[in-house]
């Protein structure tokens, strides 16, 4: 694999290696501290199975998402002293989390931080902390993820171990088995999809035929997919949820447990526990968002705001974020999902272009108790004395910043296309332009007066279609768009090709983005 760069560019590597080799070469407790997501979860993961190559088993410890704060917190430093715990290597948190280091250390506990979320504006680094972040904007390391800084510390480390003779004696770590999971949660925390990043997931891509993790192969298993060909969207849509399910749920554990499985029969029993949570996940998800369409329909005022702070008693903790990312879709706006319990509400926050979500919160976090994240989303926790403050302040500052026709939902599509233009030798071209995610969208067609020969509804929630144009004929599927089925006999079509593999026949399919009557004042803009 060419065109990764040296690790030591990332800022505290140095002395991250520092804390970390005379551990390893002293056998120290070595904890592993995560998040709950599919980031952390795969960052967890594949340092616990580094160390374990290394001879020295690690030991993990991942927040519950329903009852732990976010990050680094003391109870659970706390917990790690009684535990005996001798260097805390984080991932994917720990920036902010100034009080837990620097009780860890007041514990005689040594910590090391990894981390790819922004930088508070008190930040004053305690210990070494490697985070992109910290670079330069025009770094090439700035946009990993929390598994791609994981990665790249294990690639320092085994460079440091090797210097020092470490593998003379037996085989040093191949690295390049580690690259599915890198992949997977690459995408799944939808970092941008170049340069680094591009390519880790095209290598990690190729790994997974061939996975030497049967957690990986069982959800691949479990989610039936062709093993030959996971893309982007596999693990963006299938794999990725499952993991993120867990941790919603408040038991992370479990698809932790599943990554580092050690044989296929627990793999696949941890695997299909992942798809019942998931399938509860969905459940709750679902009746939550009904529950917030009916409170929208009955405030049509509501319109007329620019930002949304929706706050309810009972709502379950773990799904807000995904709950939030369906209603800023459906009625695009800045949109804030909280649940309220003992005079707190905490919850989860989206945003739509041109409303960095991260920079409106730090300008209110006198309000907040805690908040973090990212331009297009944040988690953060506040007293309901606050909730109508923070409500007024966030909706003074999108009207400053957000134009007039910012809450007016598009679809950008690259060109207009005929359906016979769609052959092989397009798709390949296409193709050699993956993998897609975000900052290196799929192409976006949009296809006109296109013919229904055919149209089904699959499990209540997929409209699958069957489409002429001339002599073109081609199988289209919408994932989650029963609801948009129309009865016309010829549609304007927005869609991504892509490539339909089953039982060893390949035939090109389009995935609907969206669809309208022939005549309707049409909702997408070109070029």
């Amino acid at each position: 694999m060419t065109g990764l760069l040296d690790p030591l560019l990332l800022p505290d590597m140095d002395r991250a290696l520092e804390l970390i080799i005379p551990a390893i070469e002293k056998g120290k407790n070595i904890t592993i501290y995560g998040d709950y997501d599919a980031d952390g979860l795969t960052a967890t993961a594949l340092l616990l199975n580094f160390f374990a190559e290394l001879g020295l088993p690690a030991a993990y410890y991942i927040p519950n998402r329903l009852f732990e704060d976010y990050g680094l917190h003391p109870a659970a430093v706390e917990k790690l002293a009684q535990a005996g715990a001798e260097l805390i290597i984080t991932v994917d948190c720990g920036t902010s989390n100034q009080q837990a280091i620097t009780l860890a250390e007041q514990k005689g506990i040594q910590v090391v931080v990894t981390d790819h979320h922004q930088i508070p504006r008190d930040f004053n680094p305690l210990c070494p902390v490697v985070n992109p972040q910290r670079l330069e904007h025009d770094s090439p390391f700035k946009d990993l993820a929390g598994v791609g800084l994981a990665f790249f510390l294990a690639i320092a480390l085994r460079a440091a171990l090797r210097e020092k003779g470490r593998f003379q004696t037996g085989p040093e770590p191949d690295l390049r088995n580690y690259l599915d999971l890198v992949a997977l949660g690459t995408v799944a925390d939808l970092v941008p999809l170049v340069g680094q990043n591009r390519i880790l997931v095209k290598n990690g891509l190729e790994r997974m035929p061939a996975s030497c993790w049967p957690g990986i192969m069982a959800l691949q298993e479990c989610a039936e997919l062709e093993p030959t060909a996971v893309t982007t969207y596999d693990l963006a849509f299938k794999l990725g949820p499952r993991l993120n399910a867990a941790g919603r749920m408040g038991t992370a554990a479990t698809g932790l447990k599943t990554l580092i499985a050690k044989n296929a029969f627990e793999a696949r029993d941890l695997a299909r526990e992942l798809n019942t949570l998931n399938s509860q996940r969905q459940t709750i998800e679902k009746k939550i968002v009904e529950q917030i369409e009916t409170m929208i329909d009955d405030h049509p005022d509501w319109e007329q705001h620019k930002t949304w702070v929706l706050a309810k008693e009972g709502w379950h903790q773990g799904v807000l974020g995904v709950v939030a990312s369906k209603i800023m879709d459906k009625y695009h706006r800045p949109t804030l999902i909280l649940n309220i319990q003992d005079g707190v509400a905490k919850g989860s926050g989206r945003s739509i272009d041109g409303f960095d979500l991260f920079q409106a919160l730090s300008r209110v976090q006198h309000l907040l108790l805690r908040f973090g994240g990212h331009y297009h989303a944040a988690g953060l926790t506040l007293s309901t004395l606050h909730l109508e403050k923070l409500t007024g302040a966030l909706e003074e500052m999108a009207r400053e910043q957000l134009k007039p026709d910012a809450l007016l939902p598009c679809i950008r599509v690259d060109a207009a296309v005929g359906l016979e233009e769609l052959t092989r030798e397009t798709m390949q071209q296409i193709l050699d332009l993956a993998p897609f995610g975000t900052d290196n969208p799929e192409p976006v067609f949009l296809c006109e007066a296109v013919e229904i020969m055919d149209a089904r509804i699959l499990s209540d929630k997929h409209l699958k279609l069957r489409v002429r144009q001339k002599q073109a004929v081609m199988e289209a599927i919408g994932f989650g768009q029963a609801g948009k089925y129309l009865a016309n006999s010829k549609i304007n079509l927005v869609f991504t090709p892509e490539i339909n593999r089953y039982r060893g026949l390949e035939t090109i399919q389009l995935r609907i983005l969206d669809l309208e009557p022939v005549g309707a004042a049409t909702k997408v803009v070109k070029g």
